[in-house]
């Protein structure tokens, strides 16, 4: 016969063993250290308070709203970050060590989580990962658990293209929370091309009133099979501008505008034909790809036109970063627009492509007078190593701009078509427009692209600040496929810019997705539920 302390501790190991299984410990990215402290847990109820420094309101009210809405449970919160018995959830700051660090403690006292305060917030996004992932779960159980964490790179970032489609306010924040939920702090917005010009400059009333909207959109796969006729466009306004800005920033995301320069233009010259070499017969672009149609260069007003439209953009934008494009610049109409000419001759430039280096050279240093730093595409090197631009390295697989930047000491942010190019289909058969676009790029692929790959300089390491995903949309009409093409790869990216080299696993990491698809459910999010060992 067994006694009654076996039976006592049997229920005690199924006990354990049940709220394991309850919370599972699958944070992503994965953290620098994750140490396990037993098998207890601690109750998240409301009973308990959010004890906060008074620097670490944004994290309290962060951590405060997600518990409202995802499990409506309403905590009382509390500037007195106290050290009494009392179960809590504590955030405290602590200047010390790694710019972005965060421990985070779970014991028998309650929660505790110490950084800085963009650390802080991070190791909020830490616990909450450490909550049920099922819906409607109604007990918050808490392992206990010790971490230690920092990210790997200082550049985390993902870019969406809102000029191809068009998506509201509301949306936008909701792409910020997913950024925030991984850690990842740049928000690149991709906010004027051919296709469409989304951003009120009050200068420029033309280029809302004619270069937001287009007169029709090709149907199906570039060239088209047809075009659908029907008006369309849409534009934030600079008070949204600054109210997307604010919800950012209480994220810790900075969010960098990309006004695109010298191509990629014919909205707005579309919206002001003296802006282009030819000067008339423009209209927003109803197909994919770029246009022949660019800035002139060989005329003034081109340079007054951007200065006034980066004075309004540098006042409702606060971010170091503007990202001014560079990519994709046809020089056909250089070549016989007589001002173009004019100019190359006047400032000694040989070669119509260095119409591109005098323009961005005169941009940056407009800019760098009222304290910020360009950003530009990787082209910007071919022809111009003296420029100061960080790289963001795009053709192919990244490397080539990659180990030019680094060969010439810039900042480099490592942003592959192949590999982070969100936009490309996710397997070989998928059931979309997408399947006919770039190459597969499957969640293993974005898994594995490394940064730091083995052809940059070791002592050159240093200029590679980060990476980012990027997504086009000229296949992408509606939210929802937008989150069905981020998800899961998002989550992938998030550990490969996060989590050290030698903590990336393959296998792990799939296993941690187990949990981290109910995840996406939990936060209303759609997803590609495609066999994730799908090549």
């Amino acid at each position: 016969m067994f006694s009654g302390k076996f039976y006592f501790g049997l229920i005690l190991f199924l006990m354990v063993i049940m709220n394991s299984r309850l919370q599972p410990q699958t944070i992503i990215p994965n953290p620098v250290e994750m140490l396990k402290s037993g098998g207890g847990n601690v109750a998240i109820n409301s009973s308990i308070k959010i004890q906060f420094d008074k620097e670490l309101s944004k994290s309290a009210q962060f951590l405060s709203d997600y518990l409202t809405q995802v499990y409506n449970l309403n905590l009382n919160k509390t500037t007195r970050c106290t050290s009494d018995k009392a179960i809590g959830i504590r955030l405290k700051i602590n200047k010390k060590g790694k710019k972005e660090a965060y421990k985070l403690i779970v014991n028998k006292s309650g929660v505790l989580i110490e950084g800085t305060e963009t650390g802080v917030f991070y190791g909020v996004q830490s616990l909450i990962q450490l909550l049920p992932s099922e819906s409607g779960a109604r007990l918050l159980q808490v392992p206990y658990v010790t971490v230690n964490d920092y990210p790997r790179f200082q550049y985390r970032g993902m870019m969406l293209d809102v000029s191809r489609h068009f998506f509201d306010v509301s949306f936008i924040k909701k792409t910020l929370d997913y950024m925030a939920y991984h850690k990842l702090n740049y928000f690149q917005w991709h906010l004027c091309d051919d296709q469409g010009w989304r951003l009120e400059i009050k200068s420029y009333p033309k280029l809302t009133q004619i270069g937001a909207w287009r007169d029709g959109t090709i149907i199906g796969l570039y060239p088209g099979i047809g075009n659908d006729r029907l008006h369309y466009g849409g534009y934030y306004t600079q008070e949204q501008i600054k109210e997307i800005v604010e919800y950012a920033s209480d994220r810790y995301i900075t969010v960098i505008p990309e006004i695109e320069m010298p191509g990629h233009c014919l909205a707005a010259i579309s919206s002001y034909p003296y802006l282009g070499c030819t000067g008339s017969n423009y209209q927003v672009s109803q197909i994919w790809g770029y246009s022949k149609d660019v800035l002139c260069v060989g005329n003034d007003s081109v340079f007054k036109f951007l200065k006034k439209v980066i004075d309004e953009v540098t006042d409702i934008f606060p971010s170091k970063y503007i990202h001014i494009g560079g990519d994709e610049c046809p020089v056909d109409h250089w070549k016989q627009c007589s001002k173009c000419q004019a100019r190359m001759k006047e400032k000694h430039i040989t070669t119509e492509r260095g119409l591109q280096t005098y323009l961005t050279h005169e941009m940056e240093n407009y800019l760098k007078k009222k304290g910020r730093q360009i950003i530009a595409w990787d082209e910007t090197l071919d022809d111009d190593s003296t420029t100061t631009a960080y790289i963001m390295s795009w053709r192919g697989d990244g490397k080539p701009g990659a180990i030019n930047g680094t060969r010439t000491n810039h900042h480099v942010i490592m942003s592959p078509s192949y590999g982070f190019y969100l936009d490309y289909p996710q397997h070989a058969k998928e059931d979309s427009l997408v399947a006919d676009w770039g190459g597969v790029t499957s969640v293993k692929k974005v898994y594995h692209v490394e940064p730091v790959f083995d052809k940059i300089d070791p002592k050159k390491a240093k200029y590679v600040i980060g990476a980012q995903a990027n997504i086009w949309t000229e296949y992408m009409s509606n939210p929802r496929k937008i989150e069905y093409m981020i998800f899961p790869r998002l989550s992938a990216m998030s550990e490969v810019v996060w989590s050290p080299k030698e903590k990336r696993n393959w296998e792990n990491f799939k296993q941690r997705m187990k949990d981290q698809y109910k995840r996406y459910t939990l936060w209303g999010a759609y997803y590609n539920p495609a066999d994730i060992n799908a090549e």
